[in-house]
């Protein structure tokens, strides 16, 4: 019952998301509530849906100043300098721009940490695209294959629950898939170039836009500085230099602390926005004006936050995930055990899907790795087959975690166009690191 209702739950959500004919804000708390009564678990909603609010707070948090944080900052003109360089550069090549969107991806996403790249990434990134005339679909594809790849490192979340849920170390499950993670690299830049040049030849080639005559870049004013937005660069006061490069000390080292995890991310992200506050906007009057402009963002993106925690926290609290996750290791032929860790591999991105993080490596996979060794594997081959798609792949798309509603939220664009676009990408990221898992045996 429980199994069929979650899996029924599921399946409906998607519909609602992928048809577009239900928002997904109504299909993440309708449907959740609707199930837990037809299971029976009508008197708990209160209880459950405040435990999915408690799980994702502390991203809810974050991200509400992380994007006042970032509007500031390109109010601020921070990303002008870096906008007009890369589009030089790239002589307003789609194509040239899909591919270092995805070269930076890969090395900002080296800190494992979905949420921070996609703060970092879609806010250096989209100005370009704008400019350009770039669809943002195609920034968050290209984000998405990216980071999905480099989530994979073990101190990322999805190896570093295969290791814990089966007692495992990083040589036991990372290192023999690191030729995989490899070819995941190489193919994520290969898709980089054909949707760049399927963006080239539907825009062409973009000559950049002249500079606004007496603006130097990078140097926009702060809207407090009294006709300081309408000042020529050479008679702007030096003050608004210095602003400018306290923007660039304070982002940089923001970004340091995100990659080397120094504190909390909610508290680095209030602290910096309070600074940039302080340095940007000190009067209350231009404070309201940042909050009346950008508000609307915070509440979309911290809205659909809340939303997931609903979801996750009825499917998770009544048992419909531990119910679904017995279902399909009871769905697997025993004659099939032997190529159990390739299902588990081609299966593993599409999951994301269906099963949060936790839900599949604590409560899925153990069953999966018990069956195997029953069978005479390896338990190992199936973590390691797990991490090559669940909820590394397939984690930048998935409803289920509140870093993919980071990704679309500050990007404008629909969950459900964002599946449909890179779905066969991702999926197909999975499936060139599996064939080169079983050439190199870390599955069989």
């Amino acid at each position: 019952m429980l199994a069929a209702a979650g899996f029924l739950t599921i399946a409906l959500f998607l519909a609602a998301v992928l048809s577009q004919r239900v928002s997904v804000f109504i299909a993440l708390t309708v449907l959740p509530i609707l199930a837990a009564v037809v299971v029976g678990e009508g008197g708990r909603i209160g209880e459950l849906v405040l435990d999915g609010f408690e799980t994702v707070a502390p991203v809810a948090i974050m991200i509400t100043f992380a994007v006042l944080y970032f509007c500031l900052m390109i109010d601020a003109g921070l990303f002008d300098p870096a906008v007009r360089r890369v589009v030089r550069w790239a002589g307003g090549d789609p194509l040239k721009i899909t591919v270092g969107t995805a070269v930076l991806t890969l090395l900002v996403a080296l800190d494992g940490d979905g949420a921070s790249t996609f703060l970092i990434m879609v806010s250096a990134m989209l100005p370009i695209y704008r400019r350009l005339g770039m669809r943002p679909l195609v920034l968050t594809a290209v984000i998405c294959l990216g980071a999905g790849v480099m989530n994979m490192v073990p101190w990322g979340g999805p190896t570093a629950r295969a290791m814990a849920a089966l007692g495992l170390g990083s040589g036991d499950v990372f290192v023999p898939v690191l030729p995989a993670m490899g070819a995941g690299i190489v193919w994520v830049l290969v898709a980089a170039v054909l949707i760049g040049r399927a963006e080239r030849k539907r825009i062409g080639t973009v000559t950049e836009p002249g500079a606004e005559p007496g603006v130097e870049p990078g140097l926009t004013a702060p809207a407090d500085a009294p006709g300081a937005a309408h000042a020529p660069a050479a008679t702007r006061p030096a003050v608004d230099r210095v602003r400018f490069w306290l923007n660039v000390v304070l982002t940089v080292a923001l970004v340091v602390v995100l990659l080397a995890q120094l504190a909390e991310l909610p508290v680095v992200f209030v602290v910096a926005f309070v600074l940039a506050l302080l340095i940007n906007r000190p009067g209350w009057e231009a404070q309201k004006d940042l909050f009346t402009r950008h508000g609307h963002s915070v509440v979309l993106v911290t809205t659909m936050i809340f939303a997931a925690g609903v979801f996750t926290g009825v499917l998770g609290g009544t048992g419909m995930i531990e119910a679904m996750a017995r279902a399909i290791v009871g769905l697997v032929p025993t004659g099939a055990g032997g190529a159990l860790p390739t299902l588990v591999a081609v299966t593993s991105m599409p999951l994301s899907l269906v099963f949060t993080p936790d839900a599949y490596y604590f409560g899925v996979l153990p069953v999966l790795a018990e069956t195997t060794a029953a069978l005479g594997g390896d338990p190992a081959e199936v973590a390691r087959a797990a991490v090559l798609g669940q909820m590394t792949t397939g984690f930048p798309l998935s409803p289920l975690t509140a870093s993919t509603f980071i990704l679309v939220g500050m990007a404008g664009v629909q969950l459900g166009a964002h599946q449909r676009f890179v779905f066969g990408w991702a999926f197909g990221t999975t499936l060139v690191m599996t064939a080169v898992a079983l050439a190199t045996g870390a599955i069989v």
